[in-house]
């Protein structure tokens, strides 16, 4: 948790300031509050600046794809082990294993690539959503279920995120289903300009919401009297140069769910319209009880 006056965004960067013990290993911390498992999006952030760290800063993450093996213990620290899989003349990989109390919780491959050009083209940015500025705050969200207002206030997200229409914590007949879920996100405070934090940081974002479309596509809810839910795997591709310390919409949708298992795909849009990336997840999905 931030400590005395440390703001959020100060809590993030520490916590991606990695301790390193040698050439390819590296220790990371997690919260010691809040939720009894580490959030999958904080390891896979860490995992990946461990990662990066290994790599010439000229060349830049461009695809990581990662397996949730075991759930991370909140206030164990958390040691990730790099192996060098190529270095090429354009591109370098990476494979980031993250070992917790002697056992393997999360592993990620990275590839990174130099900077060059070549063709462009995207999808655009989806039309009508409202502003970042139009749509409610968490706070305010979280106003009408104080019961959901504990979790969010004991875990330091870092995170400024509000979305475009009702989350999936909000009870059925509260709200519609939808095949998409849209949240406008950014880290919430200025981030040093360094392109492999915001890419971690991004990376710690991309986790927080996309298993929301698969509920949202049922009108079913996390918690009592609904689901619960565990990433199982994550992969993100990096299109374009971003901050991530400005808003983006990251629109989310489901096109398959089956066996207890659900798939989410989520785009990210700058609030000008590039798409700077792409994610993709499996997650577990059981109903409270079963």
């Amino acid at each position: 948790m931030p400590e005395g006056g440390q703001s959020a965004v100060d809590y993030l960067v520490q916590m991606l300031d990695l301790e390193r013990r040698d050439e390819s290993t590296f220790v990371g911390t997690t919260p010691v509050v809040g939720l009894q498992r580490v959030y999958g999006g904080h390891v896979a952030a860490q995992a990946l600046v461990a990662a990066g760290r290994t790599v010439d800063p000229s060349r830049t993450v461009h695809s990581l794809h990662g397996y949730f093996v075991r759930p991370g213990e909140s206030g164990a620290p958390i040691e990730y082990h790099v192996e060098n899989i190529r270095d090429g003349r354009s591109f370098s990989v990476r494979r980031s294993v993250a070992v917790q109390n002697e056992k393997t919780i999360f592993f990620m491959s990275a590839s990174f690539h130099r900077q060059e050009d070549g063709l462009d083209h995207q999808a655009p940015l989806p039309p009508d959503v409202p502003g970042p500025d139009e749509v409610p705050t968490m706070r305010e969200r979280l106003s009408a279920y104080p019961e959901r207002l504990g979790i969010w206030k004991s875990v330091p997200w870092s995170l400024d995120v509000r979305y475009v229409g009702e989350p999936g914590w909000v009870p059925p007949g509260d709200r519609r289903a939808d095949p998409h879920q849209r949240v406008w996100m950014r880290i919430d405070g200025k981030l040093p300009d360094d392109p492999l934090l915001h890419a971690c940081a991004l990376t710690y974002a991309s986790d927080m919401t996309l298993l929301d479309s698969v509920l949202s596509v049922h009108g079913e809810v996390w918690g009592p009297g609904g689901v619960i839910g565990a990433s199982l795997d994550h992969a993100l591709w990096f299109h374009r140069p971003f901050r991530a310390d400005e808003w983006f919409l990251y629109d989310c949708w489901s096109p398959t769910a089956s066996g207890g298992r659900g798939l989410a795909t989520g785009r990210m849009f700058t609030v000008d319209g590039a798409n700077i990336a792409t994610a993709v997840q499996e997650g577990l999905l059981r109903r409270v009880g079963a």
